[in-house]
C-alpha cells in the first residue's frame, strides 16, 4: 500500500499582509463613490512602478504607498474609461477599485466579521478543509534536507483561496478537476434534523380516531370503506427536572368503634424506598460526568419544585459507589495486564490536603527551610488501557502522581506476560520502573513545543513541523485501512522512517553546526527532540506502538470538567468516589453502552454484582440481565 503521493509540486504561497491605516467620516452605507462624493475614505494605494512581484513563487510587499481619496477615485475611474482599455477590462478595473473602497467602509463601520469578508471577496465555496495531499507532501518532503524548503510562507488558501500561480520552480499545484469531488446539498452526516426515531426514550401515547374505525364508511365520499395505515408520528419536547417526584395520596378508614385505621396500598411501580435506583444514578451522571456541582442541582432542583439538599444527594451517591466498587477493583486487575497503558495526570483539590500542606509548611519555616520536605502536590491520574479489543479508564485522585499509580498497577500484573507499552509525556512524574514496561513518548508534544515558537522562528519551526505532518498522515492512513499492528509498522518503516531519518539529520546540523542557540526556546525544543528521540520514535521499531498520547488527553476532560465547575473535593474519600464512578463512566461510553443504565443495573442486582463482578461489567452486563 502506498502513502499519500509524494509529487515534486510546491505549493504556491503568500505573504500575509497587515491592513493600511484607513480614515474616514462616519456613514452607514455606501453604494458607490459617485452618489457620495464629498466622503473622504482615504486607502495607500501602491504605486505602479513597485506594486506586487511574484518572487520564488511569493508576493512581495510593495515599497511605496500613496493615499487615494473618494473624489480621486472617481478621477481615476472616469480615466480608464477614457483610456483604451477595451470596455471589459475597464469595467473590471473599474470593480476592483470600487471593491477596494468598499472594503475600506465596511472595515470602517466594524460590522463585517474576517469570515464573512473572505466569503464576499472570494466567494463561500473555498476550497476544501483538508489540502490535497499533493500540497501537503510537496511542501514538507524537501524540508528535512533542503533550506529552500523551509522557507515556503504561508499556504495561498489559507491567505487568498482560489488565488492561483503557475510558472513556478517546482510547478504548480493540482488543478480543481485532479480535485476529490465534493457531493453538494443535504446534510454532513451527524447534522441537520432528527427524525421521530431518534426520540427512543419518548413516552409513548397513543391517539386514536373517537367517531371513526377500521371498515366505516367514508364520510367524505360515502362510498368507500376506511382501513389501517401505519400511524402518522409527531413529536413534543417538555422540560422537567433532573430528578422529579410523584406524590401518592393514601386514603386512609377509621371505625367509629375501635378506632382501628386503614390506609390504601401504594402501587407495585411505587417501589418500597424514596429514592429509585434511577434516580440515584442521573445524580451521579449529572455529578461525574456533566460536572455538575451538588449546590447547583440543589438549586435547578428548587427552581422547579423537587428539592433535594445537596447532603442528600451525596448520601444517594454512595449508594451507587457501594455497589460499583468491587467492579471497579476487578477492572484493575484487567487493566493490569493489558499490552497498551496511556498516562498523564492534571492537579486536583482536596479541602483535607490542602489544610494539611498548610500544617506542613508551617512546620518547615518553623525548621527554617524555605519550602517544606513532604510531598504537598495533588494530582488526579488517567490510565487509560488497551486490553485486547476493549478500552478500560481508571482515575485516581490523590497524592501519589501518575508514575506511581501506574507501577501500583503493573504490580498486579501476571508474571508470564510481556512488557506492557506505556505512552506518556516526558515528564518525570511519569516515570516507573523501565525494567517491567516499553516506554514511548508523545510525538505531538515534541511537535507542540516548535509550533508554539513558530511565530518566532518560522523557517527552522516549519521543518519540523511538515516533517511530522507527513508522519501522523501516514498513519492516520494505516488506521482508516485497519492495519494490524505487524502491517502498520512496516508501513511506517516503509514510509515514515525516511522523514524521520531526515529530520534528525537536521536536528543534529543545527546543533553541531552551532546554528541555534542551545539555551534559547529553540535550542532547548531541539534538545528535547535529539533526548528523547528512542522513545519517541518507538512506534518504527515495535508493533502497536502509539504515536501520540491524545486518548488519555481527552480522558481527562472528565475531571478537568468536575475541577472547573466544582474547584474541590472535601475529603480524601469523596475524591476516591469521584474517582472510582468517573471510571465506571468512561469505561462505559468506550463500551458503548447506556451508562443510566449500567449504573441502574448495578443497583438492582447487588447481591450478583458482589458475588460474579466479572458478569457485570460495562460490557457484559447486559448478558447478566438476560433470563436464562
Amino acid at each position: 500500500m502506498k502513502p499519500l503521493s509524494h509529487g515534486s509540486n510546491r505549493s504556491v504561497s503568500v505573504t500575509e499582509r497587515k491592513p493600511y491605516a484607513v480614515v474616514s467620516a462616519p456613514h452607514r452605507y455606501l453604494t458607490g463613490l459617485d452618489k457620495l462624493p464629498s466622503n473622504r475614505y482615504i486607502y495607500r494605494f501602491t504605486e505602479p512602478n513597485e506594486g506586487p512581484s511574484l518572487e520564488g513563487c511569493r508576493v512581495k510587499k510593495p515599497a511605496g504607498t500613496i493615499t487615494l481619496s473618494s473624489e480621486e477615485g472617481e478621477v481615476l475611474i472616469a480615466q480608464v474609461h477614457q483610456s483604451n482599455l477595451p470596455a471589459a477590462v475597464a469595467g473590471r478595473v473599474t470593480q476592483i477599485i470600487r471593491m477596494y473602497f468598499w472594503v475600506v467602509f465596511a472595515l470602517q463601520e466594524a460590522k463585517l466579521s474576517v469570515k464573512r469578508l473572505r466569503n464576499l471577496l472570494f466567494g463561500s465555496s473555498a476550497q476544501p478543509k483538508d489540502r490535497p495531499a499533493s500540497e501537503v507532501e510537496a511542501t514538507s518532503s524537501e524540508a528535512p534536507g533542503q533550506a529552500a524548503g523551509a522557507e515556503e510562507a504561508a499556504l495561498v488558501d489559507e491567505v487568498a483561496p482560489r488565488l492561483e500561480t503557475t510558472g513556478c520552480e517546482a510547478g504548480s499545484g493540482a488543478s480543481e478537476s485532479e480535485a476529490k469531488p465534493k457531493p453538494k446539498g443535504g446534510h454532513r452526516a451527524g447534522t441537520g434534523r432528527l427524525g421521530a426515531d431518534a426520540y427512543v426514550g419518548a413516552e409513548r401515547t397513543e391517539c386514536r380516531h373517537e367517531d371513526l374505525a377500521v371498515g366505516q364508511r367514508c364520510p367524505v365520499c360515502g362510498q368507500g370503506t376506511l382501513y389501517e395505515l401505519p400511524p402518522g408520528v409527531e413529536i413534543r419536547i417538555d422540560g422537567q427536572a433532573l430528578l422529579s417526584a410523584l406524590r401518592y395520596e393514601l386514603q386512609k378508614l377509621r371505625c367509629s368503634a375501635c378506632g382501628q385505621i386503614f390506609t390504601a396500598s401504594l402501587p407495585h411501580e411505587a417501589g418500597e424506598e424514596k429514592y429509585s435506583p434511577r434516580a440515584r444514578a442521573v445524580l451521579v451522571v449529572g455529578r461525574y460526568y456533566l460536572g455538575l456541582p451538588l449546590y447547583r442541582i440543589e438549586g435547578y432542583q428548587a427552581m422547579l419544585g423537587v428539592p433535594i439538599p445537596d447532603a442528600t444527594q451525596w448520601d444517594q451517591i454512595e449508594r451507587v459507589a457501594d455497589c460499583g466498587y468491587v467492579v471497579f477493583q476487578h477492572l484493575e486487575g484487567l487493566a493490569a495486564q493489558g499490552e497498551l497503558i496511556h498516562q498523564d495526570d492534571t492537579s486536583v483539590r482536596i479541602v483535607t490536603l490542602i489544610k494539611e500542606n498548610q500544617q506542613i509548611r508551617a512546620q518547615a519555616a518553623a525548621q527554617g527551610f524555605s519550602r517544606p520536605q513532604e510531598r504537598t502536590g495533588m494530582f488526579t491520574t488517567a490510565l487509560v488501557v488497551k486490553w485486547g479489543e476493549r478500552t478500560i479508564c481508571l482515575y485516581y485522585s490523590g497524592r501519589s502522581h501518575a508514575g506511581e499509580n501506574l507501577q501500583a498497577l503493573l504490580e498486579q500484573r501476571q508474571a508470564n506476560l510481556g512488557k506492557p507499552l506505556v505512552m506518556s509525556d516526558a515528564l518525570s512524574r511519569n516515570a516507573a520502573d523501565d525494567d517491567q514496561l516499553i516506554r514511548c513518548h508523545c510525538l505531538a508534544h515534541g511537535r507542540r513545543q516548535f509550533s508554539d515558537l513558530e511565530d518566532v522562528f518560522p523557517q527552522e519551526c516549519r521543518v519540523v513541523i511538515e516533517a511530522l505532518k507527513q508522519v501522523f498522515d501516514h498513519d492516520t492512513e494505516a488506521r482508516d485501512q485497519q492495519m494490524s499492528p505487524e502491517a502498520r509498522l512496516a508501513y511506517h518503516q516503509a514510509y515514515s522512517q525516511p522523514l524521520m531519518d531526515d529530520l534528525k539529520a537536521w536536528l543534529d546540523r543545527q546543533v553541531e553546526g552551532r546554528l541555534v542557540e542551545p539555551n534559547s526556546s529553540l535550542g532547548q525544543a531541539i534538545a528535547y527532540m535529539q533526548t528523547h528521540w528512542e522513545t519517541l520514535t518507538r512506534f518504527l521499531s515495535v508493533a502497536g506502538a502509539p504515536l501520540d498520547n491524545n486518548l488519555v488527553e481527552r480522558a481527562l476532560k472528565l475531571f478537568i470538567r468536575q475541577r472547573k465547575n466544582s474547584l474541590f473535593y472535601q475529603t480524601e474519600y469523596s475524591a476516591y468516589i469521584a474517582s472510582m464512578l468517573t471510571s465506571l463512566i468512561a469505561t462505559g461510553l468506550y463500551a458503548g453502552v447506556n451508562v443510566l443504565d449500567y449504573l441502574v443495573a448495578l443497583q438492582e442486582h447487588r447481591a450478583e454484582v458482589f458475588a460474579d463482578p466479572a458478569a457485570w461489567l460495562p460490557w457484559s452486563y447486559q448478558a447478566s440481565l438476560a433470563p436464562p
